[in-house]
């Protein structure tokens, strides 16, 4: 990676409130610039997702989009033609880092890292989508860097910004339950364990692969990992707990002011060393708050759900507290029991209402207030959510110093922690 670089942008010097935080920002970047300055931006990943995020900073001068793959990000590059084209971000880093600003990633999740930290280390402004990165070790590594760069950053959890979560973290903050002790977050459905391919036809002319796999291993191309069926297998994607954690998980981590899990446990069906599961379940202790988190991928929900006789559709949240309970969803909720709270009265509303979660950022790198997903907040939400998986494959429970990023009670874990980069990606620890 080359040196280290200031930014051309400014971060808010006074304390701003990142997600359940309130944090002050320890660097400031030099050269503030006018709120009605279009920012120069870069794009790496545009299609699926990353054309949702070329959409949300079409505003900006989009300067350049970069996908490995042409008919993927064939859209985007058609619709935006006078952002210059690329298909190896690095290129468009040697051509273009001076007039660049800011940064989107929205790769699959093993391309997140390396792309992130080269616009971190030139000072860029970095807009990532979830999980952040494909391992514990990346995420804290982009998060550090990050600080030490003061450049404006966000993660892709966009449910942050609506209406409905923001009134679950004010009903939980307000005390309407109580004080909480236990929380069950879940997402359904079997998506896992897609096929094993046996025969490896041509890689298209249109996907450059060897690219694609940028730091996983090598492996012949097949339709199954691209473009999509990546997420469900270990070398490149992080299953359903990486996909739906972090939108999912935001709740209660804002909510509660959660940070660095304690413990964390888990438990589902056998291993495998390739694919990611159907369903699993963990458990995360946060002893600073005396909370206990469950998070399952399963089908119909947590067993919590049937016994208390709860309909789960349409939630994904269940808080435990000393006065009540309450399910919750990105787009509904209820207090229980509706009974007890049949005549209560909503606290007023605290929390600012959105101005878009992308317009959050651009006004970020503007010298505004830090986004809502800035990754002080982000970082430690990305890292838990990838701990479960650290914990189903390593076959069991662990204690967690999130301080150190180190684990005891299971020697399987350290190797979990971090991925191994095949030759010519190996990045140094920052």
């Amino acid at each position: 990676m080359p040196s280290l670089r200031p930014t051309r942008r400014t971060a808010l010097k006074s304390s701003i409130a990142f997600g359940g935080y309130l944090i002050a920002p320890e660097i400031s970047a030099a050269d503030s610039t006018s709120a009605n300055e279009q920012l120069n931006v870069a794009c790496i990943g545009i299609g699926g997702q990353g054309a949702a995020n070329v959409g949300g900073v079409k505003s900006q001068n989009l300067v350049a989009l970069c996908d490995v793959d042409q008919v993927r990000g064939g859209k985007a590059f058609e619709k935006y033609s006078q952002a210059e084209k690329f298909a190896d971000y690095r290129k468009m880093f040697d051509k273009l880092e001076k007039q660049i600003d800011a940064v989107v990633v929205s790769t699959p999740d093993h391309t997140h890292f390396h792309p992130s930290m080269a616009a971190l280390e030139r000072g860029k402004h970095l807009y990532c989508e979830k999980p952040m990165a494909h391992s514990v070790w990346e995420v804290r590594q982009m998060t550090k860097l990050a600080a030490k760069q003061g450049v404006a950053t966000q993660l892709g959890c966009q449910r942050h910004a609506m209406a409905n979560m923001h009134r679950s973290v004010e009903l939980i903050q307000a005390g309407a339950i109580g004080d909480v002790s236990e929380v069950y977050s879940w997402v359904g459905g079997s998506r896992g364990m897609p096929s094993i391919p046996t025969q490896f036809p041509k890689v298209p002319e249109t996907v450059d692969w060897d690219l694609w796999l940028g730091p996983a291993m090598p492996r012949p191309y097949d339709s199954t990992y691209c473009p999509y069926g990546w997420r469900f297998w270990w070398d490149f994607g992080t299953g359903e707990t990486g996909n739906w954690g972090c939108h999912i998980l935001d709740i209660p981590f804002w909510a509660l002011g959660l940070k660095y899990p304690s413990r964390v446990e888990a438990t589902g069906p056998e291993v495998d060393p390739q694919r990611t599961p159907k369903q699993m379940a963990t458990k995360m202790h946060f002893a600073e708050q005396g909370v206990d988190l469950h998070w399952d991928h399963a089908s119909g929900g947590p067993a919590k759900l049937k016994e208390l006789g709860l309909d789960g559709k349409d939630m994904n949240t269940l808080f435990i507290g000393s006065k009540g309970m309450l399910l919750t969803g990105f787009n509904k909720l209820r207090l229980l029991p509706e009974e007890k709270f049949a005549d209560f009265q909503s606290p007023e509303s605290t929390i600012p209402k959105s101005p878009g979660f992308h317009k959050e950022w651009i006004q970020a790198c503007k010298g505004g207030a830090p986004a809502t997903c800035d990754f002080r907040y982000s970082g430690p939400l990305a890292e838990t959510v990838l701990l479960g998986n650290v914990a189903y494959r390593a076959g069991g429970s662990f204690d967690w110093d999130g301080n150190t990023l180190t684990a005891s009670g299971n020697d399987a874990v350290p190797a979990l922690l971090k991925d191994e980069y095949r030759k010519g990606w190996e990045v140094a620890e920052v």
